[in-house]
């Protein structure tokens, strides 16, 4: 599961005429998934050339439809993710990934600056990412 930097990648799409009206409609763009697809793959390829990380390659990857945040509790007030707690909200998603969907509708609770909760939802695209055989060492 991955977020997209909305200030990197907003600017990226700005500079290529991709319009869009939030984080949730840039997340879900099919440009931004091709984007995130290559640079997946180039570091699958990097990860691979060490034969203690071609294990640690990421096969499948989806772009979450909300980003990570602190008073959602997904994240720690020093911005370390709260990996035990993101298995629990987004068990769907985890289970979407290790069974060969190719997406995943999630519905998530979201609480505003202001105080009030909201729902946000989506349907998320699933990818597979090609993924390498680990380079030998050389003699």
């Amino acid at each position: 599961m991955l977020n997209i930097d909305m200030n990197a990648v907003g600017n990226w799409a700005e500079r290529r005429n991709l319009p869009y009206t939030g984080y949730v409609d840039l997340a879900s763009k099919p440009e931004v998934y091709g984007l995130i697809k290559e640079c997946v793959e180039s570091v699958n390829a990097d990860l691979s050339r060490d034969q203690l990380l071609a294990g640690s390659q990421i096969s499948r990857f989806l772009v979450l439809h909300k980003e990570l945040d602190a008073d959602d509790g997904e994240l720690t007030r020093t911005n370390k993710v709260r990996r035990g707690f993101i298995g629990d909200k987004y068990q769907p998603l985890v289970d979407a990934l290790y069974s060969g969907k190719k997406e995943q509708f999630i519905e998530t609770v979201v609480k505003f600056e202001d105080g009030r909760t909201g729902k946000v939802n989506a349907t998320l695209k699933i990818e597979d990412a090609k993924t390498f055989a680990a380079l030998a060492k050389a003699a």
